[in-house]
Formats: structure tokens, sequence, C-alpha cells
């Protein structure tokens, strides 16, 4: 009771309480708002007591406890009521977490606002339900990793009818409960049009994933060098403020110093295929980052360039001419991600030749410090524990990894072991709806090797999330599993299974803590 007073008197924004005071204070404030309060979400700044508590059934409430006077003009929505504590008379007021409250709280304590990372090794960490932050904030607290709590594409967005706002809210809630207060990145990712753009620059985004995949010209991995003259020829000059002899000059036959005794020198056939294949997508990453420049007005942002979701490698010479023509244009970038040499599906390991992986890796990350420094950033990052140390111990602080569905995962076997009925109910349909949902997919997964859960006890459902092909069908259905609705218009999924993530929330975290924390030991260790 002492402590909330005290923290009543401070000015400023006060340190975290230790874990002792956050519990005693967690039980005092749970009493006066007839709610469960997060012991960690506890914070104070300018006499008045912010936290966040869970009502009965799940849903959450933001409360403020002030003495009279201190909390109003905040900008928060919500009903005021008196309380006494020990012996005092103070205001409380609980508010939904809703969105308007969601930008009062990240305008009234920072630390609650997505910022800019630089070049800190980072880890993304998407979560498609909304429900996982907790859990990845606990995976990263003592990593030594910069994390981007708020990560969705608009793909993704689609399929689970989120929203940019929803996505980073739900994420800003998690960072809240958990009072994580290192900063923490929001990626509107794959990010393909100036309407996509608009969209997370309105939601407060400050890290933006332009994906130009579209863009992308595989053929020119096979055409001749006849039709492959043709097709530069053909490229948007304007946009790209030169001209095709002006490049033949800058790159055919000159030999370039990546640093630390590698040297590249492009032929004529290598400078013709590189511009045929990435001129075009080069021109329109331009295009959006001059976009997005102009609608932040200032603010202070993130660039990624991303051209991993495409059907051929990435070569080194291509990676080579790609960042110097992005130079050139006065892009400027915190991170790129290749399309690497093997397979990085959804959900699994890499599918790969290691060695082959590691020797193209060395050069990627001498380009990347050559001009740069920039981050290599691996997409479809989920899963790929056999590439990790590789990537550890070449790239150092030179890496993103960028993580999704595989948070999904770990909370169907949450479902798995609490309630095997859903979860079999979901595994059935996810089989159904395989052949419509992977088109989008890069994948191996045999709907033939899928367990038919039919025919699985309740015990052995949670361990189908560790067969290779059940988490690649699993992964790739989310979007139906989520949409899904009965006859009469309710979800067919979506609302049990939160129903029963709410109700056993620490389960859920302490599942994804395990995993996450699996995904990052590798880049914890010393290079």
């Amino acid at each position: 009771m002492d402590r909330l007073l005290a923290l009543l008197d401070g000015a400023g924004l006060a340190a975290p309480l230790q874990e002792r005071e956050a519990l005693a204070a967690a039980e005092a404030l749970s009493g006066l708002s007839a709610a469960q309060v997060y012991p960690r979400s506890i914070a104070a700044q300018n006499g008045v007591i912010y936290f966040l508590a869970r009502r009965e059934g799940g849903e959450r409430r933001l409360g403020l406890l002030s003495r009279q006077g201190a909390g109003p003009g905040l900008g928060f929505t919500g009903g005021e009521e008196g309380v006494t504590l020990a012996g005092e008379l103070l205001v409380l007021q609980l508010c939904l977490a809703e969105h308007g409250n969601a930008l009062a709280l990240r305008r009234t304590l920072p630390f609650t606002a997505p910022r800019t990372l630089g070049l800190a090794k980072s880890a993304g960490c998407g979560d498609r339900l909304g429900l996982a932050t907790p859990g990845h904030v606990r995976a990263i607290r003592g990593s030594g990793l910069a994390p981007v709590f708020a990560q969705q594409s608009i793909r993704e967005m689609v399929r689970t009818q989120r929203t940019p706002e929803q996505v980073l809210d739900d994420a800003m809630w998690g960072v809240f409960q958990e009072g994580w207060r290192e900063g923490y990145g929001a990626d509107a990712d794959h990010l393909k049009t100036v309407d996509d753009v608009d969209a997370c620059v309105r939601a407060g985004y400050t890290f933006y994933t332009i994906d130009p995949g579209d863009h992308v010209d595989n053929d020119a991995e096979t055409a001749d060098a006849a039709n492959l003259a043709g097709r530069v020829e053909a490229l948007p000059w304007p946009v790209l403020e030169s001209s095709p002899a002006d490049l033949r000059r800058t790159y055919a036959g000159r030999p370039a110093d990546l640093g630390e005794g590698l040297k590249l020198t492009l032929s004529e056939e290598d400078f013709l295929r590189a511009a045929a294949k990435y001129g075009r997508a080069i021109a329109h990453t331009a295009t959006l980052y001059r976009y997005l420049r102009q609608q932040m007005g200032g603010r202070p942002f993130e660039l990624e360039m991303s051209v991993d979701e495409t059907d051929v490698p990435t070569k080194i010479a291509e990676h080579w001419f790609v960042a110097s023509e992005l130079l050139r244009l006065g892009v400027r970038w915190v991170s790129l991600a290749p399309r690497y040499s093997g397979r990085f599906e959804k959900g699994v390991d890499y599918r790969g030749d290691l060695a082959t992986f590691e020797a193209e890796i060395v050069q990627h990350v001498a380009i990347a410090r050559r001009l740069g420094p920039y981050k290599l950033s691996l997409h479809s990052g989920s899963d790929k524990f056999s590439i990790y140390p590789l990537i550890n111990r070449h790239a150092g602080d030179l890496v993103h990894l960028k993580t999704a569905g595989t948070s999904y995962l770990e909370a169907l076997r949450t479902v798995a072991h609490k309630e095997p009925g859903l979860f079999r109910e979901i595994l059935a349909f996810a089989r159904e709806h395989f052949e419509a949902d992977r088109a989008t997919y890069h994948y191996s997964a045999e709907l033939a090797r899928v367990a038919d859960p039919a025919q699985l006890s309740d015990a052995q459902l949670p361990a189908v999330l560790n067969e290779y092909h059940t988490r690649q069908v699993l992964h790739m259905t989310f979007g139906s599993v989520l949409t899904a609705r009965t006859a009469s218009g309710d979800y067919l999924f979506r609302s049990s299974l939160y129903a029963i993530l709410a109700a056993h929330e620490e389960e859920h975290y302490a599942a994804l803590e395990t995993h996450f924390r699996r995904h990052l030991e590798s880049f914890k260790r010393a290079n």
C-alpha cells in the first residue's frame, strides 16, 4: 500500500517495480479493480499508476489510479470511480483495451510505442492471433536481441481479417502487460503498393518491408544474351535515372572489391542478367521508398528490401548489383532479404546443402558490410535451426530473423493439450482446405502423409505438431481456419480458439517462450 502511494507522489517515469513489490502492488490493485492485474504491467508516471488487468472470461482493462485531478486530460476513455487505499480516497479509471486508449497509452508512456532499432541484431515475432506477444517478450528478455513485436504482412492481415492498427495495438498491449521497456519495432511486412504504405503509415509503423517480388523477372534466369539485352532496353530508365550504356560501363567487366579478400567481376552476361532480373524491382523499391519518406514527413523509419519470395536464388553478383543501384538512387535501408539458395519453407527446417549455403552467406555478408553496413534478413526464418549457427558465425550482429506462423502452431499445440476435440476438428478442416490454401507458398508437404485425426488418441495429438508434413499443412491453412463461419454466420473455430487460449494463457505463453528461446539460442552465443 505504502509503495503504491509513494508512486502517486513521484514525477517522471518511475523505475519498474521489483518482483516482490510488483506482486504486492498487483494484489492491491486487483482488489480495487475487481480484476486480475498483471504485475509486470504496473508503471507510474507523473502521479498516475497505469496497469493492465484481466477480467473473468479474458477481457482486458487498462487501469489508471490517481489522486483527484491527476488523471483527467490524458486522453483515455473509461468510467471513473472513487476508491479507498490505506484510508485515502483515490480515482480509479478502467478503460477498454481498444484503439483510442492504445493511442493514448503510446502518447503517455513512450516505451509502449514502437521505435526504430538501427543495426542491432534483431528478431521479428509475427503473431497471427494477436495473443503471442507476452510469450515473445519472455523469450526475448535477456537474449540481447532487439525485438520487432508487431510484424504482419498485408497478405496475412487479409487472411486473418485484421487491420494494421489491430496488429500494432495487440503487440503494444502485450508489451505493456509484460513491462517491456527496452524498445521494439513494428514491421509493416511485404508491402507492394502505395495503398499498403498509406495504411501502415497511418497506423504508426516504424519498419517498412518493401516487397518488389512481382517486378522480379524470373525468366531472365534462363534467357539467352540477345533476349536479355532486349529486356534491359525495356526497363523503366526514367525511374532508374540512367541508361543501358551507362550501367554497362559501371558494371560489365569492372572488378568490385567486396572486402575481406573477396573480389567480384561481372561479365557482360552477368550484368545483363542482373539488370533484366532485378531492374524493375529496383525501380519499384525506389519509387515506394520515396513515397514512404514523403508520407512519413520527417518521422524516423527504417526500410527493408525483400526479394525472398521469388522462384530463383539471388546470385552474389545480383546482390551486389541490387544494393549498388539502390544506393545510387538514394535509397537507404537497414536490412535486405535476398532469395537464398535452398528452400525456406514455412514451419520447417532449412532444406538444402549447408556447405553451399555457408559459402554463399560469407559473400552476402561481405556485400552487406561493404555497401552498408546493413543486416541480412531471413524471411520464413521460423524453425530454420540448422542454419542459425552459420548465420551467427559469419554475420555477427548484421542479421534480422523473421518468424511468424510458428507462433500460431504453438497456439495450436496449447489447444491440442487443453481441448483435443477442437484441435482434432481444426486438423481435419486443414486437411480439407490444403489444396485451396497452398497456392502462394513454397512447400514440400504431402497431404497423404498428414495424420488422420480420427485415427489418433487425444494423447497423440500434440505430437503431430512436430511432424514435417502436418506442420506445413496447419501453417498454410491458418487463414481459412481463422475466418471460417457456420451457416448462421458464427465463427467455426476462431471464437473457441481464442477462448481456450485466454483460459490457459500461462500455458500458451510458456509454450511460446520455450519455442522461441530455442530460436534465439544460437544468436546469443559469442561469434
